[in-house]
């Protein structure tokens, strides 16, 4: 029940929202335990609690609110906390597909795992790149290679020297030229000159050829078996090479083995990894041109950067060490498609680009894997493919990389198709109302993928327990900023700030950004007084020098006014002239500024003309309330008459757009003024909407409005009388500047709260309103009974005019 009258002015006490220091109990806030959660958000951090521990898929949550109420710290706290309770997700590595290298292998390991594989790899490279070539430079290895050409040698010797023992015995020479293996005939040790040879009989010559003729097939066949010997002692020499890189090779395995734990999907690719590496030894055989030339050993050398070396070696993706603590909660404040996905990097190499399988980078999705992945949803939607990407991840449950460049078609150069890797995370988005239901209303996966919504409060309601946490969380605030601690003043300062925050002294603003602000340059000010904590006059100080660094234009416009520029009465009384208040909202200023509003009547058709909306610079709201009028006069004057007025209704020197309808009360009680052509007096303003019934309904913005007209009685001087009519309901939420308080205080300014339209005309005009009587009249001499006499009149005047008129026709 309100304990205050309307028609009354209000009292001081009712103005400011003032909080007792000595009700909060403590002398500063390092007094208090410090507070770890978020006053008033119970409903917002169950839902974020819930979507931590929901297993289920496409139960993703976004969490939706004004900015400043701490959306993204509160969803990153508890999101930690549930991380910190979870398993430590698997780690993910990329391989080579020897297969089809453009299709690289994706392989997850137990956590922490993929770095000991890496580092194993890497150390198996090392070492065979130094073993392999001294394997083949050892005495071992060469005295067994001379051991299998020896044997073959030995062989196609034996059948040689039989061969040349034979000749001998028939005086036949075997020669070697550089053009190959020749026979000759020879006698006494020389071999015959072809004039010899010629010199000789018959049957000599003949005897001599057909030796010749012998030698040559049996060296013929000596000769067609060497290939063959050769190719055998080759497969010999090979199958030594392979035994000797099998060993080497079965070595380093053995070796990495011990260096990883004993797992399936470790222990599968090490088995693949080997016969690649046997397959694949002479790549270890290779110099690097210039490999003596460094500062280093060979031995010492990172074998495993080489080119040649990269196809064995291993690309970690994701690595969480298995004492991490938990799941992760990964939070990626540029969202683009790369950041979120991964990419595929480039190299350029003699004019074109080339990529492999080392250059897949991760995303956040990756990163996020298994835990908790948190995004702003607006950068998301403003990035170019990410929102599709994300939706795509969630709906398929794997994460695959892919660039806009392949998206598009534009890129034409070898690119890679990695192995998906499959996702399961829970995607946090942050935003704004806004935001949330346009994707619900026009992207019909949106409500299928983000089941859960955390909807953070923009204020609290005012108790002694909500008091206490508010100063806690001061406290808090200013110990964790490295801040003086803040007096009871100086939080009760703070207390009545948030709830003109809030516009209402019932309930606290939860905009801990503009709270954190605030003590802040409380701090800074605090600081230059030399004082150890922050006073209420700091917090004050604050407050003030916020007000006057936005305050150019309000003071602009308050200088208009002054010099009367802009005609506002604030003394006398006018027909058909009121006061009506605004809210002007420029960027982060929000001030109030009072703004003439003027009618003129006369008989018509019963039009009421609206020029805002006529000029199109009325809104939809404002004009709604400007039609409200026309069905309250309909309803409450000559109800058995045709509405015969024609009026309209201005505001004076407003060149902008308007909108809204807390002036609606202000315009109708000047309609009534010039139709019952009674006074209003100009030293009082008027705010608030109608209700086709007269009832005054609240406004927002009381607050600057209040102050705006007050600051412009000021600067004229006060008088007593001046003072603003607001609605009833409204008084719950002021909390006035401390200058209007004192100026209400001291009796020279008052607020006045009223609950219809015809207690504001008596306000206004000091004539009653007058109801209606028994006998269907209005009291003469009241203000309605004028205005009823005013509308009788001007339907009497309409329809002699009709009956003028041929046919009776109504033009006007």
């Amino acid at each position: 029940m309100a304990d205050f009258t309307t028609g009354k002015p209000l009292g001081a006490e009712r103005m400011d929202g003032a909080v007792d220091p000595r009700t909060l109990g403590f002398a500063t806030t390092a007094d208090l335990e410090p507070l770890d959660a978020w006053p008033g958000q119970d409903r917002a951090l169950e839902a974020v609690r819930m979507a931590a521990g929901m297993e289920h898929a496409d139960f993703n949550l976004f969490v939706l609110g004004r900015q400043g109420t701490g959306r993204h710290s509160a969803a990153r706290a508890v999101l930690s906390g549930a991380a910190a309770a979870r398993p430590v997700p698997r780690d993910w590595i990329y391989v080579n597909n020897f297969t089809d290298p453009q299709r690289p292998i994706a392989i997850d390991l137990a956590p922490g795992n993929a770095e000991l594989l890496r580092l194993a790899v890497e150390n198996l490279i090392d070492d065979l790149a130094n073993d392999l070539p001294a394997v083949f430079e050892s005495e071992d290895y060469q005295a067994r290679r001379r051991s299998i050409e020896d044997r073959f040698s030995a062989e196609s010797d034996d059948e040689m020297e039989a061969l040349s023992e034979k000749a001998r015995e028939k005086d036949i020479a075997i020669l070697r030229t550089p053009m190959g293996f020749g026979v000759a005939a020879r006698r006494d040790g020389e071999i015959l000159t072809p004039a010899q040879y010629d010199a000789l009989p018959r049957e000599e010559r003949d005897r001599i050829d057909a030796a010749v003729a012998g030698i040559e097939e049996a060296l013929g066949a000596i000769l067609k078996q060497m290939p063959r010997r050769l190719k055998a002692q080759r497969r010999k020499v090979e199958e030594l090479n392979a035994a000797m890189v099998e060993a080497a090779v079965d070595n380093a395995i053995a070796e990495a083995r011990s260096r990883v734990p004993d797992e399936p999907n470790a222990t599968g690719f090490l088995d693949d990894l080997r016969k690649q590496l046997v397959a694949n030894a002479e790549v270890f055989l290779m110099r690097p041109e210039g490999a003596q030339a460094g500062p280093f050993p060979v031995s010492a050398t990172r074998h495993y950067m080489r080119p040649q070396f990269e196809p064995f070696t291993v690309n970690v993706l994701v690595t969480n060490p298995a004492d991490s603590g938990g799941a992760p909660v990964i939070e990626e404040s540029l969202p683009t498609l790369s950041n979120l996905i991964g990419r595929i990097e480039y190299a350029a190499q003699q004019g074109a680009l080339v990529t492999n399988f080392t250059m897949i980078r991760p995303g956040a999705l990756h990163r996020a894997n298994g835990g908790y992945l948190l995004l702003d949803a607006r950068e998301v939607l403003t990035e170019p493919f990410a929102w599709d990407a994300l939706k795509r991840c969630l709906s398929t449950g794997e994460v695959q990389i892919y660039s806009a460049g392949e998206r598009l078609s534009l890129i034409s150069t070898v690119s890679l198709t990695p192995d998906p890797i499959p996702l399961k995370a829970r995607v946090v988005l942050v935003g704004d109302r806004l935001l949330y239901y346009m994707l619900v209303a026009l992207d019909p996966e949106f409500p299928r993928l983000f089941k859960l919504e955390a909807d953070f409060e923009d204020r609290m309601p005012r108790s002694a327990e909500s008091t206490a946490l508010y100063a806690r969380l001061a406290g808090t605030m200013a110990q964790r900023a490295g801040l003086r601690p803040i007096t009871a003043g100086g939080v009760a300062r703070l207390l009545t700030e948030a709830m003109r925050a809030a516009e209402d002294a019932e309930r606290f603003a939860l905009d801990l950004g503009q709270m954190s602000d605030t003590i802040h340059e409380a701090d800074y000010w605090a600081a230059a007084a030399g004082a150890d904590s922050v006073r209420p006059e700091d917090v004050e100080a604050a407050i003030a020098a916020a007000d006057r660094r936005a305050g150019r234009i309000r003071d602009l416009t308050q200088e208009s006014i002054a010099r009367g520029a802009v005609l506002i009465d604030t003394d006398g009384a006018r027909v058909g002239q009121i006061n009506a208040l605004s809210v002007a909202e420029i960027g982060t200023t929000r001030f109030g500024r009072p703004s003439r509003v003027s009618v003129r009547v006369r008989a018509g058709s019963g039009k009421l003309v609206d020029i805002e909306r006529e000029t199109e610079l009325g809104g939809p709201i404002h004009s709604k309330g400007v039609l409200i009028l026309s069905g309250y006069l309909a309803g409450t004057y000559a109800p058995d008459l045709p509405m015969s007025l024609w009026a309209s209704i201005v505001f004076e020197q407003s060149y902008g757009g308007i909108d809204g309808d807390s002036a609606s009360a202000a315009e109708l009680m000047a309609l009534l003024s010039a139709l019952a052509e009674a006074p209003i007096d100009q030293s009082l303003a008027v705010t608030g909407s109608v209700n086709q019934f007269g009832d005054v309904q609240a406004i927002g913005g009381v607050n600057e409005k209040i102050e705006g007209f007050f600051d412009v009685c000021a600067g004229r001087g006060l008088t007593g009388r001046q003072g603003v009519l607001i609605p009833a309901s409204n008084v719950a939420h002021l909390v006035l500047r401390s200058r209007v308080v004192d100026a209400v205080r001291e009796g020279r300014f008052r607020v006045i709260p009223f609950a219809s339209i015809d207690e504001g005309l008596q306000l206004l005009t000091g004539r009653p309103a007058g109801d209606r009587g028994a006998d269907g009249a209005f009291p003469p001499g009241s203000l309605n009974a004028a205005v009823e006499a005013k509308l009788r009149r001007f339907a009497e005047l309409r329809a002699r005019d009709l009956r003028r008129r041929p046919g009776g026709e109504d033009r006007r």
